[in-house]
């Protein structure tokens, strides 16, 4: 035990045996950087560098001509872009809050609750992980269709609440609270609800910021709900529309509208994993420990 406290095993400084370290991470670190910077500068590359060959990660003559391009054949179409992002605020907002509380509650239940029938739905669970989004692509459709919420914003929102990946690692996160700590609880008369929101949610913020980076790269970057299930213009969202404009320009000038498209619809996403990047890898951590 005194060898294991004498060893500086997270040291705050750096120090020389980090240096291996060092060299296996940054060569990857960079490789890893490599697609963000090239989104970065494609997007402010003038027309003679974007179709350069060989092509070039730096953009030399950094320009907004394809962000200005953008916005004026935006300005051409019948509907303004503020009506776009209006619906993709609305839509992203309420999929993550509501995927935070559904991922939550159930996550808490299949935990730490008793009751017939939990394994089962944890299976459940576990086998939609092996489904990807074109599989459920006609039972989406149907189900949308059925309850009558085409050209809605219910139609954006109902199909990308269930997260089974947000699900499972919430749980794991919970798995981790004592049993002991919730019996107290109950003995002093807290009621499942009370715990859930007194004890349980501040002792899980990491789960609850990494199921809202995820929920929201996946309702941010949606276009199946306004290609699907929208038929009403002004009901679809930036992403579908920036898709459709770059592609409705796809010509040698559209590439430069394509490459500002791509970055506007890429930063939220990268902001929003900067900010919660630290509960992101506890949660990744955590999940596996028990």
């Amino acid at each position: 035990m005194a060898g294991y406290r004498g060893s500086n095993i997270n040291p705050k400084k750096f120090e020389r045996g980090q240096l291996k370290i060092f060299l296996v991470l940054l060569p990857l670190a960079i490789v890893m950087a490599i697609p963000i910077v090239y989104i970065f500068c494609h997007a402010f590359k003038p027309m003679d560098e974007l179709f350069a060959f060989p092509p070039k990660i730096f953009v030399s003559k950094p320009t907004w001509d394809n962000f200005r391009n953008l916005f004026k054949a935006s300005q051409s179409s019948g509907i303004p872009m503020s009506r776009y992002v209006f619906n993709s605020f609305i839509v992203t907002c309420l999929v993550v809050l509501a995927s935070i509380v559904f991922s939550t509650m159930a996550a808490f239940a299949l935990s730490k609750l008793k009751f017939k029938g939990k394994y089962m739905l944890m299976e459940i669970n576990n086998a939609a992980l092996m489904f990807v989004a074109v599989a459920v692509q006609i039972p989406r459709y149907l189900v949308v269709d059925t309850l009558g919420m085409k050209d809605s914003y219910l139609a954006h929102i109902l199909p990308l609440l269930a997260m089974p990946v947000g699900l499972f690692l919430v749980k794991q996160f919970i798995d981790q609270v004592p049993d002991a700590l919730i019996e107290a609880a109950y003995i002093d008369g807290a009621k499942d609800f009370t715990i859930y929101y007194k004890l349980i949610l501040p002792l899980i913020k990491p789960a609850i910021a990494t199921t809202a980076i995820l929920s929201f790269q996946a309702v941010w970057t949606n276009i199946e709900t306004s290609n699907l299930y929208i038929n009403d213009e002004t009901m679809k969202t930036l992403p579908f529309y920036l898709n459709t404009l770059a592609n409705a320009n796809n010509n040698v000038a559209g590439q430069g509208l394509q490459a500002a498209a791509v970055l506007i619809q890429f930063l939220p996403n990268l902001l929003m994993f900067i900010v919660l990047r630290k509960s992101f890898m506890n949660t990744m951590a955590n999940s596996g420990i028990k």
